[in-house]
């Protein structure tokens, strides 16, 4: 089997298999939003997470309004997932053919699909994901399409898993730094990380060595960064001893160096403002998109920060 990035344009027809469901969404919303820049057509099959995809594509900055309402982007519900993955191959066939010629019908440059299969797995009359995945194969050749399958291990037996590995030619990675199940850690560049997920007690000190490891790297660089970069934009919860820590941290840091904390959602922003952030001289704090009012560190004593804002038909950011 063939491993290679979601970014690879190469890859018309692979798998997954995602370990956390933090690692699902970043999956899954990278493979969507790709075709979204592109001017592709994008289809979401769901089957009850929908709302986690469109909440990451508003984190990585994916505009999903507009194509949520011309038709660029579909969400296929849960009712009408499930009833194509309880129908005949045959019929799936006939549906995804006619949606990939009528996508480039409509002038669009291509056609990607991906979302939750696993109601595939119920079926006792001997027809199995394998059958369907064998379909998909036909249906592609000669299309502009690409498709990815997701087989994450909290929704797929390990059998079922290793079985749809073992039929598919290219298999999608994505390395993390840190992923526990409850917070994803990866690395977006040089002294640049992004936690997705939530930091509580069990995870609290990866974080806290995470960023001493960083700042040391930094300050034994040929050329220092000014500052050390967090991005938040998924973290959805920092317990109060989680806050202290980082504003702790960041009064660890020279003066010749800040701890930046960007695209904070609004609960991980009380949190701070709560424990001192504000008078860290070290720390910057910048809120998510959307947050209102405007909420940075240091020099926001007094404020707080606003309540949520719906970015997408179904995505909040808490």
């Amino acid at each position: 089997m063939h491993t290679t990035t979601v970014d690879d344009l190469s890859a018309v027809h692979a798998c997954a298999v995602p370990g956390s469901d933090e690692q699902l969404w970043e999956m899954s919303a990278r493979f969507l939003g790709i075709g979204l820049a592109r001017g592709e057509h994008a289809v979401y099959f769901d089957d009850g997470t929908i709302d986690a995809v469109l909440e990451r594509l508003v984190d990585d900055r994916v505009p999903v309004d507009r194509p949520l309402a011309d038709g660029q982007l579909v969400v296929v519900g849960a009712a009408d997932t499930r009833a194509v993955l309880r129908g005949t191959v045959r019929d799936a066939a006939v549906m995804l053919a006619a949606r990939i010629d009528r996508a480039v019908a409509d002038g669009y440059p291509g056609f990607r699909m991906t979302g939750q299969f696993n109601s595939g797995l119920s079926r006792r009359d001997g027809v199995g994901l394998a059958d369907f995945d064998a379909m998909l194969d036909t249906v592609l050749t000669g299309r502009p399409a690409r498709v990815l399958c997701l087989y994450d291990r909290h929704r797929y037996p390990d059998d079922a898993v290793e079985r749809m590995r073992s039929i598919h030619r290219i298999e999608i990675e994505t390395p993390a730094l840190y992923d526990d199940g409850l917070l994803r850690v990866t690395r977006l560049g040089p002294f640049r990380m992004r936690l997705a997920g939530e930091v509580d007690h069990s995870n609290r000190p990866v974080v806290a060595r995470m960023i001493a490891a960083t700042l040391d790297e930094a300050l034994r660089s040929d050329d220092p960064p000014a500052a050390l970069e967090l991005d938040l934009s998924s973290l959805r919860f920092l317990d109060v001893a989680g806050a202290v820590g980082l504003v702790h941290a960041a009064e660890e840091f020279p003066e010749a160096h800040r701890l930046a904390l960007s695209r904070v959602r609004p609960g991980v922003l009380r949190a701070l403002d709560r424990c001192g952030a504000p008078f860290a001289a070290q720390l910057d704090v910048t809120a998510h998109p959307g947050v209102s009012p405007g909420f940075r560190c240091p020099g926001a004593a007094g404020r707080r920060p606003g309540r949520g804002v719906t970015h997408a038909r179904e995505a909040r950011i808490r």
